[in-house]
């Protein structure tokens, strides 16, 4: 916008110096030559009525050194006899002149004045011829003065688009890096009230939504958070029926079953009250990450004779997800392959970068495969489990702003590809932040109010 403003101001501008200069110089060019022509006629006159003059008395030769700053002269004589600078065949307009009329011809860009003398004896013609350099002395330094004037006015009035332009554009500039940063999620960021009485308004506007959904948001998160407070009193209970239980092994696998229920329900006390903006800029290295998720999971592989293979960058690979985020999104996948398929069957969990730098987290396992494209669905499940497990992985994906993409593993089961958004680096953020004076996936952060921690 700053850009365009200013260049149309220039060519703007640019049209009208040069719709101004153009005609100016042909004007300047012009008035010179009148002068000029003006100027040898009148000296032209004069010197053909001294000419006459100096004739009466048989001194007309004395006329021979006569010269004139502006042109050469020729004096013609009565009787033929020619003073000054010689000339070629111009009896023409000698016999024309002769006639008592003094007149000017204009000649492949220079001049030629005549100028008669009428006396008894005959004729006397002064002829001044006139250079084009002569005619229009002065031209040229007018002409570089009213340039250097046009380019000067040029300058400014590109110098004052462009404040303006600045002007208007900087407060849009901040009104679009808050709701980007908005979008991220930031909702703490306010955008500046500044500019047009327009930008104003709706930096206004945006701030008002910011605030409003940023106090839904938290009153949603307390909501759930009182909610999952109020189940842990029931659970409470229902841990001591257990031990009122007098089968051991029924008390055991009842007891194993509390147990995941009360840390499902404290996690889901946690992540409600965690603050609104806690997962905005995160990042986190996936290789590392998913490389420690392995090195966990890998002892349950031995113990169920699973060939659990891995391949991880060297160099840090920077994705935008939370680090706990990711955590759940690594072991819902790895406990996919141990929930849904045979002891033995092996498994490989594999990180890379594709084409456009996105981050790719890959679980194949040599099971039947998936079921079908809907085991994505939440609540969806045909192996009896909630259902939730795919569903939790692809809103983590989405909120990072990549994808979960399911398909066959060349170990013949099921791939299950999880694509991350690359972070922003560190220099990058800060001159974000600096943009604006304040800091987008609100859809995202909805999302997360009811994730649960259960896999399908």
């Amino acid at each position: 916008m700053r850009w365009r403003l200013t260049l149309l101001v220039a060519a703007t501008t640019s049209a009208v110096v040069l719709a101004f200069l153009i005609p100016l110089t042909l004007l300047l060019r012009s008035l010179a030559e009148e002068r000029t022509l003006a100027t040898v006629t009148a000296d032209a006159t004069n010197l053909a009525q001294i000419a006459a003059n100096y004739g009466a008395t048989g001194a007309a030769a004395e006329l021979e050194n006569t010269e004139n700053p502006l042109g050469t002269v020729s004096v013609f004589l009565p009787d033929g006899d020619v003073l000054g600078a010689e000339v070629g065949d111009d009896s023409a307009n000698i016999d024309k002149a002769k006639r008592g009329l003094a007149f000017t011809n204009r000649e492949d860009g220079h001049a030629v004045v005549y100028a008669p003398a009428l006396t008894t004896e005959g004729a006397y013609i002064v002829r001044t011829e006139v250079s084009g350099d002569e005619l229009h002395r002065g031209v040229g330094r007018a002409s570089w003065i009213l340039g250097a004037l046009g380019t000067l006015l040029l300058a400014l009035s590109v110098g004052a688009a462009d404040t303006l332009a600045r002007r208007l554009s900087d407060p849009i500039k901040d009104l679009a890096a808050a709701a980007d940063s908005i979008r991220d999620g930031r909702l703490d960021i306010r955008s500046p009230e500044h500019g047009p009485p327009e930008v104003v308004a709706m930096a206004g506007a945006l701030n008002r939504l910011s605030a409003r959904i940023e106090q839904l948001l938290i009153s949603e998160r307390e909501s759930v958070a009182d909610l999952s407070h109020r189940l842990r009193t029931p659970v409470t209970a229902l841990r001591l029926d257990v031990e009122s239980i007098t089968d051991p092994e029924l008390a055991q696998r009842i007891e194993e079953h509390v147990a995941t229920l009360e840390r499902t329900v404290n996690a889901v006390v946690q992540d409600a009250r965690r603050p609104v903006k806690a997962n905005v800029t995160s990042r986190c290295d996936v290789a590392a990450l998913v490389g420690e998720r392995v090195a966990f999971w890998s002892a349950l592989a031995d113990e169920q004779g699973r060939s659990l293979r891995t391949w991880l960058p060297s160099r840090p690979t920077w994705a935008r997800i939370d680090t706990v985020e990711l955590t759940d999104v690594v072991d819902v996948l790895i406990d996919n392959v141990f929930a849904h398929t045979e002891e033995g069957v092996p498994l490989e969990v594999t990180v890379n970068t594709n084409a456009a730098h996105e981050i790719v987290l890959a679980v194949q396992d040599g099971g039947p495969g998936l079921p079908g494209a809907d085991v994505v669905a939440r609540g969806h499940s045909n192996a009896g489990s909630s259902g939730l497990g795919l569903d939790i992985v692809r809103r983590a994906a989405i909120a990072s702003g990549g994808r979960l993409e399911l398909g066959r593993s060349r170990l013949g089961g099921a791939k299950v590809q999880v694509v991350l958004s690359p972070a922003e680096t560190r220099t990058r953020e800060r001159m974000r932040q600096r943009r604006s004076s304040a800091g987008g996936g609100l859809t995202d952060r909805l999302r997360k109010l009811t994730k649960i921690g259960s896999s399908s």
